[in-house]
């Protein structure tokens, strides 16, 4: 079976779409194929040229009987749209089974910033002043600073960095510059004075590990999740959840959703107008707690 038509296709597929995803992506969809393709042999289905709508939906309902959550799911059936359009490009399909396979439906989910105090608590506590330290401080200051992703910081090059601005590499190869601020500016300019002591002689990379090569997303996140921990914030802390951050302050200063958009790389607008409901949510508390009339005294019945 490894060597069948369908392990075949899934190959090619996957190293169609390698030189575009980020590494991220590419290991996300190749999971997602591998469990389409453990389904499909043990239907007997050894060439993509079978792939039908039937089977499709047969897959992704059983993903869910299993227990997958629905933003998997969702991945699940973007992974194989690839896939199908992959093969409608190949001429192994006429059209994608996909395409008629709804997205399965996402729960309402709003990111959960980090209060301001939280955060400006967590950055300005004082570290040991080790390298690693520097790098680690560097780090957290230009993800709340700049609003990168993950993939983004992980990739940034010693170029990429010009003292006021950072240009990083986004989504689908989609290159941007955002502005560094004055506190990340100090943090990176100190890292970068000890940088040499981690780095390998060759090494590009703007953070680096304990061996001198590039820091991968793992450790950046295992490092974040760390240094949270010693600097006594009480909550989970991830770099989306940074990004997050930046992004809810930003809107509920400025009020200017098209900069934030732009800020974040954002391809639709639609995609930043979450925060508007986060900020929402803030100046309806803070009316509530607020105005003399907002609420009804306890017993205050709704019938005249």
């Amino acid at each position: 079976m490894a060597d069948s038509p369908l392990r075949r296709q899934l190959a090619a597929c996957l190293a169609q779409l390698a030189p575009t995803a980020s590494p991220a992506t590419l290991s996300a969809y190749r999971r997602d194929l591998e469990a389409l393709a453990e389904f499909l042999e043990t239907r007997d289905v050894l060439d993509a040229g079978q792939l039908d709508v039937g089977l499709v939906r047969r897959f992704l309902g059983a993903e869910r009987s299993r227990g997958l959550a629905p933003r998997s799911l969702a991945r699940r059936r973007a992974a194989i749209s690839h896939f199908g359009n992959f093969l409608v490009k190949a001429g192994t399909l006429t059209h994608n089974p996909a395409e008629l396979v709804p997205t399965p439906r996402q729960p309402a989910h709003l990111p959960k910033p980090l209060d301001v105090d939280q955060l400006a608590r967590l950055l300005d506590t004082p570290h040991d002043g080790s390298p690693l330290a520097m790098r680690d401080q560097a780090m957290l200051e230009l993800f709340y600073s700049s609003g990168l992703r993950l993939a983004e910081l992980a990739g940034l090059d010693l170029g990429d960095f010009d003292s006021r601005r950072v240009r990083v590499l986004g989504k689908g190869g989609k290159p941007r510059q955002v502005p560094v601020g004055r506190s990340a500016r100090r943090a990176l300019e100190a890292w970068l004075a000890y940088r040499s002591v981690l780095a390998a002689p060759a090494e590009t990379a703007l953070f680096v590990g304990n061996r001198g090569q590039r820091l991968g997303h793992r450790a950046i996140q295992k490092r974040m999740t760390e240094v949270a921990r010693r600097r006594g914030l009480p909550e989970h802390l991830h770099p989306h959840r940074l990004r997050h951050s930046f992004a809810s302050h930003l809107l509920e200063s400025s009020q200017d959703l098209r900069a934030v958009q732009e800020l974040l790389g954002h391809a639709n607008l639609a995609t930043t107008q979450v925060y508007t409901k986060l900020d929402w949510q803030h100046l309806a508390a803070s009316y509530d707690a607020a105005h003399p009339r907002a609420r009804r005294r306890r017993n205050e019945s709704d019938t005249p």
